[in-house]
């Protein structure tokens, strides 16, 4: 029995396209699901964007509009008509504003121009981030909707994308011929058609009868399963602020791919302009001499630093600014150059003198103190990283050997150029070519301090900043000087930064530190070792409460709150009394559970500079303290439990925000042997420990006990200091530790 022909006009005819058409359609629905939500993403952003541009101009007043324009403009006749900020002008067209009496042609054109500008450079600098509020939930129903869409992106581009060539050529082949084909689908029409068209129609039924081989070998099956796919519900609530949680990285390059500016986020170039970034990418960079890897925005924070020559790096504190500048460093030594100056404050040059020789294969030369000129005379010899002090600065030779790099640490020491400190290194700036100046604090909202450091680099460029600068917000500023000026936001490198940064911040005791950390030697007291460097008779004289301050100054000026950790509550008390009103608690093992908690829920609700003063027997456990992104450790604990779970309070769902911890720790004492006798053990805890559900069982199997490394440190100070008994065991314990461990 014959085959029956499917392309014969009628019923065969009718049932071929109506099969094509049917998948055909299945098929454009699919592509349409992920392409109605890119678009969607697009529209939605650009929305937001136009918002925050209204609500940027909201903030500035009629009467800052003057500095825009040298025209004489009457600004006064304007707010008399109702109009109070620049965002009240925003579309008000000219003609509008001149029928306003006491406007005039002149004024209402100057003001339109103004406005215009202002909101161009708004707009050009708007970021597009997903934000979240402390809950670490959209903080709109329209961010809210772009998760929605770009999770479906997110879920389904992988499925969808390798099949869309097949799909959409299907679905257009499809669509041509089956308008073609139109006229055989019923016999009576077909016989009356005239020859042309049938010719036509019975070419788009062979190719039509073609594609069905197509179909019967895969593709229907594909294309039903990819329909079957995008018919699943978009992800919608707690479920999705825990996809968000979990994977904003991957949200945030669906959201790239989409939106050009997010790209720019993403490759952590600050507000470079697109042309200066590829310039900077592709800019060599020599990491031969580094003994540690670079995250990538941290390369292409050397690579500026390298293509500009002098240059300003303003990165948020956590984003290893440190590291961006050996980088830069030693891609000059591998380049040839032999002699490197960092100048910093002091409490942070024993910092620098260890990560120099921790992280690159360079030597370090500690250019301050009574071996200053010993330490020069070698560096000249030898090569290598000088360090110094502002303060030793001066004494140095000018007339050595040519600089690779002068770099100076936080440069905002030196924004008053009358003081003497400023007056020193702009010698050095001027006697060397590279440049590289670095500050956390940030410098937008001060523009007369920014100006006096990009004078040290560029007089020009600060000469001829325009009027408007601190008009048009903090993008649209950072663009203005980006030939200079690179800073990164945690949030701007979210998708390259590690969920935790950990930073150890080493200090030298001050001498009134160091006598009293010997008198807690020479008695065999351990504990009084551990706090000695807080409880000098002058707090101006503890070299890591002045550290902690800065840390957290420098948090709070980046809108940031903080947790401050110790043992001890009579470092507590020092460190509360330090911070003055900013603090809250201290919270202690006396405070009832009921007032802990009031304390914290006022901490985070409180002003975004708050700081928390916690005991870690008792802030490190069971509480909720993700308000904060940044904890400070005052000392190195005893087990790595206590440190981790400590950080673990800030660190947990629900926290979107980069989580910075730094540990304080003072140089040849107690805290580098406690640190240098836990490490083994911390590597078992991280490996096995750190993520158990059993972890409060299993931490006894890998710490120290405390008396055990209690003898052993003791022991070993004394010994190194040359005097006291080595006790084999403590004579007692010590009533502020045996306190604070009962609380």
């Amino acid at each position: 029995m014959a085959t029956p022909d499917p392309t014969a006009p009628g019923a065969p005819a009718r049932a071929l396209v109506e099969r094509h058409r049917s998948l055909a359609g299945t098929a454009r629905r699919v592509l349409d699901h992920l392409d109605g939500a890119t678009v969607r993403v697009a529209a939605l952003v650009e929305q937001d964007r136009e918002a925050r541009v209204r609500a940027e101009l909201a903030s500035v007043g009629i009467e800052q509009l003057g500095a825009l324009t040298d025209r004489n403009l009457r600004l006064r006749a304007l707010t008399d008509a109702g109009y109070a900020t620049a965002a009240d002008l925003l579309g008000v067209p000219a003609a509008t504003l001149d029928r306003v009496p006491g406007v005039g042609t002149q004024t209402a054109r100057g003001v339109v121009a103004a406005v215009e500008q202002l909101a161009a450079a708004v707009r050009e600098g708007v970021p597009v981030r997903l934000e979240v509020d402390r809950s670490g939930r959209p903080d709109s129903a329209t961010t809210a909707e772009v998760l929605r869409l770009l999770e479906r992106l997110l879920r389904l581009r992988p499925v969808v994308e390798p099949h869309r060539e097949a799909l959409a050529g299907y679905a257009d082949a499809v669509a041509a011929h089956v308008a073609s084909a139109a006229p055989a689908t019923n016999r009576l029409r077909f016989a009356l058609t005239r020859r042309p068209a049938k010719d036509r129609a019975r070419r788009a039924l062979g190719a039509l009868d073609d594609w069905s081989g197509v179909v019967d070998r895969g593709l229907g099956a594909q294309v039903e399963r990819l329909a079957a796919a995008c018919a699943a519900p978009d992800t919608t609530g707690p479920a999705l602020w825990d996809v968000f949680e979990r994977r904003s990285a991957e949200l945030y390059t669906v959201l790239g791919s989409i939106v050009p500016l997010a790209q720019d986020v993403l490759a952590a170039r600050g507000m470079l302009t697109a042309e200066l970034a590829e310039r900077v990418a592709a800019h060599p960079l020599d990491q031969s001499l580094l003994r540690v890897p670079l995250r990538g925005y941290q390369e292409f924070g050397a690579r500026f630093a390298l293509n500009q020559g002098r240059a300003l790096l303003g990165d948020e504190m956590g984003l290893g600014k440190t590291i961006q500048a050996l980088a830069v460093i030693a891609d000059r030594a591998a380049g040839g150059d032999r002699h490197f100056l960092v100048v910093c404050p002091a409490g942070v040059l024993v910092n620098w003198l260890r990560e120099t020789t921790a992280r690159t294969a360079l030597s370090a030369h500690r250019l301050h103190g009574p071996s200053r000129a010993e330490a020069v005379a070698r560096w000249h010899a030898e090569g290598g990283v000088g360090v110094t002090t502002f303060e030793a600065l001066p004494h140095l030779p000018l007339d050595g050997p040519p600089l690779g790099l002068l770099v100076v640490d936080e440069a905002h020491y030196v924004k008053n150029p009358s003081a003497q400190r400023s007056k020193a290194v702009a010698a050095w700036a001027a006697a060397t070519w590279r440049v590289l100046l670095l500050t956390g604090t940030p410098m937008d909202n001060r523009i007369e301090d920014f100006v006096a450091l990009v004078r040290l680099l560029d007089a020009d460029l600060a000469a001829g900043l325009p009027r408007h600068l601190g008009l048009v917000g903090a993008d649209a500023f950072r663009r203005a000087v980006a030939p200079v000026y690179l800073r990164r936001n945690q949030a701007d490198v979210l998708v390259e930064l590690p969920e935790l940064v950990q930073v150890d911040e080493w200090e030298d005791l001050s001498p009134a530190g160091e006598e009293v950390y010997r008198e807690a030697v020479a008695s065999g007291n351990f504990m009084a070792m551990r706090r000695a460097a807080y409880l000098t008779d002058d707090p101006a004289d503890s070299t890591k409460l002045a550290r902690l301050v800065e840390i957290v100054a420098e948090a709070g000026a980046s809108g940031h709150r903080t947790v401050v950790f110790s043992y001890f509550r009579s470092v507590l008390d020092v460190v509360a009394r330090a911070l003055g009103p900013r603090a809250y608690g201290p919270i202690t093992g006396d405070v009832p559970a009921d007032e802990r908690q009031a304390v914290i829920e006022a901490f985070s609700a409180g002003p975004r500079d708050g700081v928390l003063v916690a005991q870690i027997t008792v802030g490190g456990v069971g509480l909720n303290l993700q308000a904060a992104s940044v904890a400070v450790l005052c000392e190195p604990q005893l087990t790595p439990a206590a440190e981790s779970q400590a950080v673990a309070r800030l660190h947990r769902m629900g926290q979107v925000r980069t989580v910075v911890a730094h540990r304080l720790l003072a140089e040849d004492g107690v805290d580098e042997r406690i640190v240098e006798l836990l490490a083994g053990k911390r590597r078992v805890f991280d490996a096995y420990v750190r993520e158990s559900a059993v972890a409060a069982s299993a931490v006894a199997a890998v710490d120290v006990t405390e008396a055990g490394l209690a003898r052993e440190v003791v022991a070993m100070e004394q010994a190194r200091l040359g005097y006291g008994p080595v006790w084999e065991s403590l004579g007692g314990p010590d009533s502020d530790g045996a306190a604070a461990a009962a609380g």
